[in-house]
């Protein structure tokens, strides 16, 4: 196990990066957060955290990496939304990929052991393809997003790092994470919205039949994969997920359970280009990274309820 006493995370200041710089501050490691803080919030950064304000895009970031240093490196800085990158392919594509390549080298040229990529497991794969769902590593990767093919990109990209260069990474697949500090508003999860709604009484809207299934994912257990994969001799590319699904109908109803909400269910038009089944094969990542989720859904959405609770 490489010994890191020097962490960079960007969107540290977002939902699954915040967590994990508290993880990390929590082992003794010497944090920065890079965050431009579009959908970041500061209160999510760890006071024991030194925090840059800066785009990915920017173009003094290969310099503050330079002067940083670190031993390893998160990347989950990103541009998130499906929908935006359906509009602004351009856009999308700037932020998730410009950036995370002039990441990547300035990552390379200031010796960097290992580089954690925040990858999509939603978006990479697709019912485009014929493979029976759970779908793992080894089915062929065909996007039908241009944020799934930017996505895409930054592990192929990564892959040439280390094949040419010699930099050390692993590219996490994540299913749908959920939980504390997830963004209630437009670009949140459905569930973080879903819950911040009912909270409030206000209506909920389903997109299409709510028959659309996602594989959920506690950001506990998000943050614990990417530890997993900073500390294991591995390189390549992990599915983080439970191997089950959950449609839209159903945790739609579990929330309103827990919630306590009279809020009627009320479906509206589907979303273009929505994936209809979402569920990942994790095998491979309980084999190399000993890792599985550990948080039930159940236990999941009561521990992010009770916390959007306590944020009214």
């Amino acid at each position: 196990m490489a010994k890191y006493k020097t962490a960079l995370v960007t969107g540290g200041a977002g939902f699954i990066g915040s967590h994990l710089v508290d993880a990390l501050v929590r082992r003794r490691i010497k944090v920065y957060v890079i965050d431009d803080l579009s959908t970041g919030q500061m209160r999510n950064v760890n006071p024991n955290a030194e925090f840059i304000k800066m785009s990915i895009t920017s173009p003094k970031l290969a310099s503050i990496v330079k002067k940083i240093k670190p031993d390893v490196i998160f990347h989950y800085a990103a541009q998130r939304n499906v929908r935006v990158s359906l509009k602004h392919p351009i856009y999308d594509a700037e932020v998730n990929v410009m950036g995370t390549l002039a990441l990547i080298q300035a990552a390379y040229e200031v010796g960097v052991k290992k580089f954690i990529f925040s990858s999509s497991g939603g978006a990479i794969y697709s019912d485009a393809h014929k493979h029976r769902a759970p779908w793992s590593e080894e089915v062929v990767d065909e996007p039908v997003s241009p944020y799934g093919v930017a996505k895409r990109a930054g592990e192929l990209y990564l892959n040439f790092a280390y094949y040419v260069q010699g930099m050390s990474y692993v590219a996490l697949r994540y299913a749908n994470i959920y939980g504390p500090r997830q963004d209630s508003g437009g670009e949140g999860g459905a569930i973080s919205i879903f819950i911040s709604r009912m909270l409030k009484n206000q209506a909920v809207q389903i997109f299409g039949n709510g028959k659309q299934t996602r594989d959920f994912v506690y950001v506990d257990d998000a943050v614990a994969a990417a530890l997993k994969a900073m500390d294991a001799p591995v390189v390549g590319v992990y599915n983080i997920g439970t191997g089950q699904e959950v449609n839209v109908n159903t945790f739609f109803y579990k929330i309103k359970k827990l919630t306590g909400s009279d809020v009627a269910e009320k479906h509206v038009a589907a979303n273009a280009g929505e994936i209809l089944r979402s569920v990942l094969d994790a095998r491979l990542a309980r084999k190399k990274l000993d890792w599985t989720a550990k948080v039930s859904f159940d236990e999941g959405l009561r521990r992010t309820v009770e916390w959007f609770r306590a944020q009214k």
